[in-house]
């Protein structure tokens, strides 16, 4: 028969019991023993990934003990699995297995240069093909109101031009003015380029720099970054930043959801 042999330990040396709370997305902690706080972005078995306000993500051990939550100690622990949530493209809409493209409509998107269709490809590319949307580029709006005459919109064939700086009073928005039909919707964003609509958290800046006017606005980005001087491989190491809708800023977004549902409709 076994003695029976006390626990001596002193209580103030006995380790306390402390709450353990899941891992659930959304769920800001800090991590004890340092000054990192983050919310949960993902929880693998054995880590769980916390994302910073400045879009900064790092990846810790579920310890014991090892993160506060409200400046309480407690023990995060792998969420429990529920139902399954439906998949999303990277628009953010529900996504369609399987799903074959559509036949091409009549109707088109038409956007200024190769980095914005690469973009609108890149976030909406699936909704696009099972909605038979094709997206063009034009290098530039000057040319603007001749394009539109040579496709002769209709109300079966619908013509969408995202814009770039379209604010009030500069060249763009007098060549939009210009085109006057009824089956066209121009819409655009403020930025003078594409690039500016993918926001710096994702690229892990805290602002896009300010070139001054009478300097090529990317060249000038990349200096000011301390990125090597080449704009197309600049602009490859900002799209490989963006995952999905949550990378860009809310103005390009509305104005690209806008002329889906116009060319749709």
């Amino acid at each position: 028969m076994r003695e029976y042999s006390p626990d001596l330990t002193p209580q103030w040396k006995r380790a306390r019991a402390v709450p353990e709370v899941a891992a659930d997305p959304g769920l800001v902690v800090e991590v004890a023993g340092t000054d990192f706080c983050g919310a949960v972005v993902a929880c693998e078995a054995g880590t769980v990934t916390l994302e910073d306000r400045f879009g900064k993500r790092r990846v810790f051990p579920l310890e014991p003990r090892g993160f506060l939550l409200e400046g309480v100690v407690v023990t995060l622990t792998r969420p429990a699995r529920g139902p399954a949530a439906p998949a999303r493209t990277a628009s953010g809409s529900v996504a369609v297995p399987g799903a074959r493209a559509r036949v091409a409509r009549a109707g088109r998107i038409y956007v200024e240069g190769r980095h914005d269709a690469e973009l609108v490809e890149r976030v909406w590319g699936d909704d696009l093909r099972i909605e038979g949307v094709v997206v063009e580029y034009l290098e530039g709006i000057d040319d603007l109101p001749a394009v539109v005459a040579d496709f002769a919109p209709a109300a079966d064939a619908r013509l969408g031009v995202l814009v770039d700086h379209l604010v009030p009073g500069s060249k763009e928005s007098r060549i939009a003015a210009s085109v006057t039909s009824p089956h066209v919707l121009i819409v655009g964003h403020p930025y003078v380029d594409v690039w500016q609509a993918v926001k710096p958290s994702a690229l892990g800046i805290a602002a896009w720099p300010v070139i001054p006017p009478g300097q090529d606005w990317k060249t000038g980005v990349c200096r000011a970054l301390g990125w090597p001087e080449n704009t197309g491989a600049a602009w490859q190491h900002i799209l490989s930043r963006v995952t999905s809708y949550k990378d860009l800023e809310p103005t390009l977004l509305g104005a690209v959801e806008h002329l889906i549902d116009h060319v749709t409709s």
